[in-house]
Parts: structure tokens; C-alpha cells; sequence
């Protein structure tokens, strides 16, 4: 299973992975879910991948081809364009393996959020369907989930602004909603990678990767969990008929 997340801020965006692509009681793989993309001051692309691995390597693969080549996401005009590059080789890969895959009763599973900025156009996040289709975050829906969304979403909600949350409150939102996540799903684990794009600044220069006994995460894990005790504790007493 797997956990990515996007936030978009008027700053900037913040993207989120954990790293765990298979569990079970004697089976446990890590593999990278986030992948940038970048043109120093000119255009910059982080990637969160979801589903089959070997569908997202093989969409990741057709990308940087094309990347390097000069082609696809290091021509695209505009973000938009950018997350229909990333739906064409989804659906293109989707030609190559999607009969055969069903064919023996696996679904073609893959989901890709898109966040960065092209020079001239303002940052977007986007999430690209394995059909191909892109979905914006908006300022009114400033976040994207791929994967067990469930467990991380209530802290999103309740906590992100386009407009009033900083990049650095995001960062601490991201950090606790995979937290939170990995918490109550064993199939979602560390490393946990964590980037942060300032707006107009066309290269990602703040990405950090936390291990499982890392201090910092361990003291937001440690610190959120006391504040969330002593929030409940100072809640109104709650009143029952005939009280």
C-alpha cells in the first residue's frame, strides 16, 4: 500500500510519500515514490506515484526518456500540459499491459500526483487518474491524496488554507497526516520523503528523507500526540440528559 500526499499554498506546494510498497509478516520492500524532475530555472516537477510499481516504473521510465530527449514534461507550455504528458504515458503504458494484466486478474492500477512550476505559469498540483485524466487542487480543495487516504485526511482538512497556511505550517501538516497514517495502517511505512517548492523558484532545494528513528519526526510524532492528549483533556465536560 501506499500513502502520497500534495498541498498547495499560496507559497509554494509540499508533496509527501512514505516508501513501503508491499507488507506482510515476512515481506516488506521499499522503494521511492517521489521523483523530480527539473530544469534549473526553468521549470520544476515533483512526482508521488501509487498502485502497481511496476506500472509507475514503467510511466517513470517513458518520462524521463522523453526528458532527457528534450521532449514531454521538459517542453510542456503550460501545467496543464504537464499533467497531460503524464496521462499520455499512463494511458500508453496502459495499451501495453492492461489486457494482459486483467487478463489474470490484476487491476491496472496506478495514480500519479503532478505538483511544480512552469516559468511564466503560477504552481499547480495536480492528481492523474489511471484513465488519464487530470484533476487540479484548487483554493477551494488545496490538497490531493493518492493511496490509504483515510487515516491522514482529518488533519488536512481541519488544518489547510490556501491562502492563510505557510509552507513551513504544510510541512508540519504533511509530516503529521503520514504519520497518523502510518500509525493506524501497517502497509503504509517509512522512509518518509518530504519536499517543499517555493513559489518562483523554478528548483527544489528543501527535501529531506526520514527514517523510521529519526528525531525530528519522532518529536513531532511525540510532541502532537501530548497536545492531542491535553486538547481532549480541556474540552467542555460533556453533559447527559438528567445531569
Amino acid at each position: 500500500m501506499t500513502y502520497c500526499l500534495g498541498i498547495l499554498t499560496r507559497e509554494g506546494l509540499v508533496l509527501g510519500s512514505d516508501s513501503r510498497t508491499n507488507a506482510g509478516y515476512d515481506d516488506v520492500t521499499v522503494c521511492r515514490k517521489m521523483h523530480q524532475f527539473v530544469t534549473p530555472g526553468e521549470r520544476a516537477f515533483i512526482l508521488l506515484c501509487s498502485g502497481s510499481l511496476s506500472l509507475s516504473q514503467s510511466v517513470l521510465t517513458l518520462l524521463d526518456r522523453d526528458f532527457q530527449r528534450g521532449a514531454g514534461l521538459a517542453v510542456a507550455a503550460t501545467m496543464y500540459d504537464a499533467a497531460r504528458v503524464v496521462g499520455e504515458q499512463v494511458r500508453h503504458v496502459s495499451a501495453l499491459d492492461r489486457r494482459d494484466l486483467e487478463r489474470d486478474g490484476y487491476r491496472y492500477n496506478v495514480h500519479i500526483i503532478l505538483g511544480g512550476q512552469i516559468r511564466g505559469e503560477p504552481h499547480r498540483l495536480y492528481l492523474v487518474y489511471p484513465q488519464g485524466n487530470p484533476l487540479s487542487a484548487a483554493e477551494e480543495s488545496p490538497y490531493l491524496q493518492i493511496g490509504e487516504s483515510k487515516y491522514g485526511r482529518p488533519i488536512l482538512d481541519r488544518g489547510i488554507s490556501y491562502d492563510q497556511t505557510t509552507l513551513e505550517e504544510a510541512a508540519k501538516y504533511a509530516l503529521i497526516s503520514l504519520d497518523s497514517t502510518m500509525r493506524s495502517n501497517v502497509t503504509v511505512g517509512p522512509p518518509i520523503d518530504l519536499a517543499v517548492y517555493v513559489a518562483d523558484e523554478f528548483r527544489i532545494t528543501r527535501h529531506r528523507r526520514f527514517g523510521p528513528l529519526d528525531p525530528d519526526l519522532t518529536a513531532v510524532r511525540v510532541q502532537w500526540e501530548q497536545t492531542l492528549r491535553k486538547g481532549v483533556r480541556d474540552l467542555p465536560t460533556v453533559r447527559f440528559g438528567g445531569e
